[in-house]
């Protein structure tokens, strides 16, 4: 019989093999299409002490989508939604890119032959000082996107190093 600690290391290892950790919770906030809208859900994770570490706006004539990454979005989306918002939980992999010309053109080629699309991304401050920008992107099948990315040697920011940023 092998001990548990001994199994939970097989496992975690497995599940960090297939990428899941690679996954980033990132929060969709629906908000009214008027003024205000966003800093009152801004004020509500402020008061909860909720860092914000990156965020994108889109909107349409009726509403705009907030897409936020937290450092604790469990608490986030609670608090959201206790405050009167639609708050979903989106999947999206956080990818280090050189930041050189062609650094862009290089990461979204390769997932055109595999026929992986990207359904949106937007810029993620790495906050490292390295010679990287950092993207976040929701893809429609965001497991083969990993493994196409750890093929090609791409660096991802995991839920443990999300933990480790201020």
């Amino acid at each position: 019989m092998i001990g548990i600690a001994y199994a939970r290391r097989i496992i975690l290892k497995v599940f960090y093999m297939e990428g899941h950790t690679m996954k980033i919770q990132q929060l969709s906030v629906f908000l009214e299409n008027r003024p205000g809208q966003l800093n009152q859900a801004l004020h509500v994770l402020a008061n909860a002490g909720i860092n914000i570490f990156t965020l994108s706006l889109a909107d349409t004539p009726q509403f705009g989508i907030l897409r936020l990454i937290v450092r604790d979005w469990r608490k986030a989306k609670q608090m959201l939604e206790e405050a009167g918002y639609v708050v979903n939980i989106t999947d999206v992999v956080v990818i280090n890119v050189p930041d050189q010309p062609g650094g862009m053109a290089g990461l979204t080629g390769i997932f055109e032959p595999a026929r992986i699309n990207i359904d949106y991304m937007y810029a993620f401050n790495n906050r490292r000082g390295e010679n990287t920008a950092t993207v976040a992107i929701r893809f429609n099948e965001p497991d083969a996107a990993i493994k196409l990315l750890k093929a090609h040697d791409y660096t991802m920011i995991s839920s443990a190093d999300l933990d480790k940023m201020s």
